[in-house]
C-alpha cells in the first residue's frame, strides 16, 4: 500500500492559496495571442456582516468555469472589485460616528479575506473600488458625456422620498411603496430631481435583448419593465374652453365607449382653469390626502377607489360629440402617459369599479360579457360603435379608428413606455460627486474634463441635513467656486449619485483598471469585450442589468466602447436560504457565516457542496450535514493514492467509465448542471474502488476534471503523485469517443419471461445473428438448461427470451 500523508485541508488551503498569490498564475496574461475568456459575477458591496452562505454560490459557478476555461488554453480575466458607495455604509458611520471611507476599507479587507479563503480564482491585480477617486473619476467622465449628449436633465416632480434615510429614491429603489435600504415606509414630495434620459434609449434596450443569450424569464422581465406599448394619442376637447386635454390609449377602438375621463390630482390644468371650478376646495383636500401615499399605494389594482368629479370642467368625446365628465383620482400619476386617462368602464375593471361607484354611465362597445356583473375584458363583434359595428378583428378595428382619428385630426398612432427616466441624484454625502456648477449667468455648466475627479471634500460631520440637502450643501468651502465658462462666482452642485452608478460599467474598467488617461485603453476593450458570460442574482435583472446596458449603448453609440451590449450571456443562480427554509437573514437569527465551515470542513467541501447541494438555478435550504457528507467524498478521493498502481494510462476495462465520466463532466459544467456532473464523479470513484486499484492515469483524469470545484485538494494531489504541470494551466482531458462504446454489454436471459441469469455478450450482437451466437454458447446454454428452446427472442443490448 502506498504511503501518503493525512489530508488535511487548513495546511493544503493555506498554502495552494498562497502559491496562488505569490506566482500570479490566475491572473489575465497581458499577450493577446490567447483566445480571450472574460466571465463576471456581480461584484458584491462590502457590508459590514460580510459573507454569509449564499453568496459565493455565484462565484463558486463562475470559477469553475473559468478554471475549465484556463485548462481549455483560454486567456482569462476573472476580475473582482467592491460596490462600495451608497447608504447602509453611511449609515453605519453615521451610527457609530466613524467615517464611511474607514468603514469602507475595513469591509472591504474583511471581504477580500474571506473571498481568498475559499479559493476562488479572481485577478486580484485588477481589483477596483468604486469610491476610490481614480475610479469614480470615470464615473464622473462618463457622466458628463451623457450631460454632453443633452441625457441629463433636471426637472421638479414627485419624488419617492425616504424620511428615514433622508434620500430621494428612484421607482425602482422603492417598490411596494418600501425603502429599498430600510424598509421603511416612502412618501411623496416635490423635489427638483436630476434624470437621466434612459426612455430615449428604450427601444435600442428591447431591440439588444435580440443578439443576446439570456434566460428567457429574464428577458421577459427587462421587456415587462421597459412596458412598449403601442396606442394612440387622442385629444378631447374641453367643453366651451378653447383647449384640449391629450390621452394615450391602447384601445382606440374602445373610444365609443368612453363614459368619463380621469385627470391626476396634481395635473396643470386644474389650476391653470381653478377659477371655472366650483369644487376648487375639495379638490386641494384631496391632493393633500395623495400626498400622504406613495405612487405604490397610489396605483394599487386592489384597493378602494377613490376620487372627485371636477364641477365645472368637463370634455367632449371626439368620436360621439357626448359631455364627458372629468374626475380626480389618486390612480392616475403625471409621471405616466400624459396625466390623464380616457375611462371605458364597460371594458376596463377599474375603470367599471370607477363607474359603479360614481354612478356613471356604462357603455357596452364589444359584445362578450355581462356588463352588469363585471367589465369584459375579451375580443367580441363591435356595437355601439357606428362605423366600427360589426368589426370582430381587434387589429382591424384600432387600424381603422386610427384612419379615422388622424383624418379629423385629433389623434394619432403613438409609442409609451412603462419605464420612467432614471432619478439619478441623492441627498447623502457617501456618494460620487456630480459635476456640475450652478452659475447664475451661464446655468448648468459642466466641471471640466481636466479636473477630474471632483472628489468628496473630507467632513466630519457627514450626516443628512433635516433640510432635505446633502450634507455637501452645508460645505462652504465645497460648495463656492468659479464658472469655468465666465470666471464668475458659482455655486457646485451638492447631490450625489445614486449608488448604481459605479456599478453601470465597472466591468469596462476590469479591462484596463490601472489607467489614468482613460476608463480603458482601446486595445484592451477591443480585446476583451464583451462579457463573455455574466451570472448573478434574478434581483438584479431589471435595475442594474437595465442601467449598465444603457450605459454600455450610450458609450457605443459616441464611439468609446467596440460592443454595443455589454454582456453576450447572462445566467441566474437560486437563492440559498436557511436551513428553515427562510431567506438568510441576521433578523431571522439563520445565518451561516461561510469562515465557520471553512474552519470545520475545508474550503473544497465547502465549494463542493454549494454546487451538489441540488439544481443551481433553483433555491435551496443549507444543510451543514450535506456538506459533511462532501468532505467525506474528498476523503475518498485522497485516499485513491493508496491503491494506485504504476500504470500511466487509463485501463481497458476502465475506459468507458472514465471516458463517459469526462464528457458527462464537461457538458454539465458548461450547462451550469453542476450537482451532476459531481454526482458523475463520485460514480467514477466508487467503480475506482470497487476494482481494488487505480491506474495513475485514471487518477490523474479525476483530478483534472475535479479541480475547477475543488482546486485546492486536487493541485496537492497532483503535486504528491508527480503528475506534472500544475493543474490550473494542464490540458482539460479529451473524450475518446471510441471509448464511450462497449465492446461487450450485460444482457438478462429471461426464460418463458422469468429471468434466470446474466451475461456479458458482444455490443454488435444482432437480431438476425443471435440464435446462432446463443445455441453455441457454453454460458447461454447453462442458463437456458437441458430443455430445446422453441423459440429464441433476442432485444438488443437489453435480454435474451427463450420459449421453452
Amino acid at each position: 500500500m502506498n504511503k501518503y500523508p493525512e489530508y488535511n485541508p487548513k495546511t493544503i488551503e493555506k498554502k495552494w492559496q498562497d502559491h496562488w498569490d505569490a506566482t500570479g498564475c490566475l491572473n489575465a496574461l497581458k499577450s493577446h495571442d490567447m483566445p480571450k475568456f472574460f466571465p463576471l459575477i456581480e461584484f458584491p458591496y462590502p457590508s459590514g456582516a460580510g459573507l454569509h452562505v449564499g453568496h459565493p454560490r455565484s462565484n463558486t459557478a463562475m470559477d469553475i468555469i473559468s478554471r475549465k476555461r484556463r485548462m481549455e488554453g483560454y486567456n482569462v480575466l476573472f476580475p473582482m472589485g467592491y460596490d462600495a458607495f451608497g447608504l447602509p455604509t453611511e449609515n453605519f458611520a453615521i451610527k457609530n460616528n466613524v467615517h464611511p471611507a474607514v468603514v469602507t476599507k475595513t469591509n472591504i479587507d474583511h471581504f477580500r479575506k474571506q473571498l481568498k479563503r475559499l479559493g476562488f480564482s479572481f485577478d486580484y491585480s485588477r481589483e477596483i473600488d468604486t469610491t476610490d477617486p481614480k475610479y469614480y473619476k470615470w464615473t464622473q467622465w462618463i457622466f458628463l458625456k451623457l450631460f454632453e449628449h443633452g441625457m441629463v436633465f433636471r426637472d421638479k416632480t414627485l419624488v419617492n422620498y425616504c424620511p428615514s434615510c433622508k434620500v430621494v429614491l428612484s421607482n425602482e429603489d422603492s417598490q411596494g411603496g418600501k425603502c429599498d435600504i430600510c424598509h421603511g415606509d416612502v412618501v411623496q414630495l416635490p423635489k427638483d430631481v436630476w434624470y437621466l434620459r434612459i426612455t430615449q434609449y428604450a427601444d435600442k434596450l428591447l431591440e439588444g435583448l435580440e443578439t443576446v443569450d439570456y434566460p428567457e424569464n429574464i428577458k421577459q422581465q427587462q421587456i415587462n419593465w421597459i412596458g412598449k406599448s403601442t396606442g394612440a394619442f387622442v385629444k378631447f376637447q374641453l367643453n366651451g374652453i378653447d383647449e384640449s386635454i391629450e390621452i394615450y390609449t391602447t384601445r382606440p377602438d374602445t373610444l365609443f365607449g368612453v363614459t368619463f375621463m380621469v385627470m391626476a390630482p396634481e395635473h396643470p390644468l386644474i389650476d391653470k382653469y381653478a377659477d371655472k371650478i366650483s369644487n376648487m376646495d375639495a379638490i386641494v383636500a384631496y391632493r393633500e390626502e395623495c400626498a400622504k401615499k406613495t405612487e405604490f399605494e397610489r396605483t394599487q389594482l386592489v384597493k378602494d377607489k377613490t376620487g372627485l368629479k371636477i364641477e365645472g370642467l368637463s370634455t367632449i368625446n371626439p368620436l360621439t360629440g357626448k359631455i364627458v365628465p372629468i374626475f380626480i383620482s389618486d390612480y392616475v400619476m403625471m409621471g405616466y402617459g400624459t396625466g390623464a386617462i380616457m375611462a371605458v368602464p364597460a371594458h376596463d375593471q377599474r375603470d367599471w369599479e370607477f363607474a359603479k361607484k360614481f354612478g356613471i354611465e356604462i357603455i357596452e362597445v364589444i359584445k362578450g360579457g355581462d356588463i352588469e356583473k363585471e367589465a369584459y375584458t375579451g375580443d367580441g363583434e363591435m356595437v355601439n360603435s357606428d362605423f366600427l359595428n360589426g368589426y370582430t378583428n381587434k387589429k382591424d378595428s384600432i387600424a381603422r379608428v386610427l384612419e379615422e382619428i388622424e383624418k379629423k385630426g385629433f389623434g394619432k398612432p403613438g409609442v409609451q413606455y412603462k419605464m420612467k427616466d432614471w432619478a439619478f441624484n441623492r441627498q447623502r454625502y457617501w456618494g460620487e460627486p456630480i459635476p456640475l456648477i450652478h452659475c447664475p449667468k451661464c446655468g448648468v455648466v459642466a466641471v471640466p474634463y481636466e479636473e477630474l475627479p471632483l472628489e468628496l471634500p473630507e467632513v466630519e460631520d457627514f450626516r443628512p441635513g433635516t433640510d432635505g440637502k446633502s450634507p455637501l450643501a452645508h460645505i462652504e468651502s465645497f460648495v463656492k467656486c468659479t464658472c469655468p465658462k465666465c470666471g464668475g462666482a458659482a455655486e457646485r452642485e451638492t447631490d450625489t449619485m445614486p449608488q448604481w452608478a459605479g456599478s453601470s460599467w465597472y466591468f469596462l474598467r476590469y479591462c484596463d483598471p490601472h489607467n489614468d488617461n482613460a476608463f480603458a485603453d482601446p486595445e484592451e476593450l477591443n480585446y476583451w469585450m464583451p462579457v463573455d458570460w455574466y451570472n448573478g442574482g434574478m434581483e438584479h435583472v431589471t435595475r442594474h442589468l437595465l442601467y449598465s446596458r444603457f450605459w454600455h449603448r450610450f458609450l457605443y453609440d459616441i464611439g468609446v466602447v467596440n460592443t454595443p451590449e455589454p454582456y453576450m450571456k447572462r445566467t441566474a443562480q437560486g437563492m440559498i436560504l436557511g436551513t428553515d427554509g427562510e431567506k438568510m437573514s441576521k433578523s431571522r437569527g439563520n445565518v451561516i457565516n461561510p469562515d465557520d465551515v471553512v474552519d470545520e470542513l475545508g474550503a473544497d467541501a465547502f465549494r463542493l457542496y454549494e454546487m451538489f447541494m441540488g439544481a443551481f438555478d433553483q433555491a435551496i435550504p443549507w444543510q451543514t450535514d450535506g456538506a459533511r457528507g462532501c468532505r467525506r467524498f474528498l476523503d475518498r478521493v485522497w485516499k485513491l493514492m493508496e491503491i494506485m498502481t504504476t500504470d500511466e494510462g487509463v485501463s481497458k476495462d476502465m475506459a468507458f467509465d472514465v471516458h463517459t465520466c469526462i464528457k458527462k463532466v464537461s457538458e454539465d459544467y458548461e450547462r451550469m448542471k453542476f450537482n451532476t456532473a459531481i454526482a458523475a464523479m463520485m460514480t467514477l470513484v466508487n467503480q475506482m474502488y470497487s476494482k481494488g486499484h487505480v491506474t495513475r492515469g485514471e487518477v490523474k483524469i479525476l483530478l483534472q476534471l475535479l479541480n475547477p470545484v475543488a482546486p485546492h485538494i486536487t493541485e496537492e494531489m497532483n503535486e504528491l503523485c508527480a503528475f506534472g504541470e500544475a493543474l490550473v494551466r494542464s490540458p482539460w482531458p479529451k473524450v475518446d469517443e471510441k471509448a464511450l462504446v462497449k465492446d461487450e454489454i450485460e444482457i438478462a436471459i429471461q426464460v418463458n419471461g422469468k429471468v434466470r441469469g446474466k451475461m456479458m455478450v458482444p455490443s454488435t450482437l444482432t437480431r438476425d445473428n443471435a440464435a446462432e451466437y446463443f445455441l453455441a454458447n457454453e454460458e447461454a446454454l447453462r442458463i437456458l438448461g437441458t430443455n430445446s428452446p422453441k423459440k429464441l427472442v433476442y432485444v438488443p443490448g437489453r435480454l435474451l427470451n427463450a420459449v421453452i
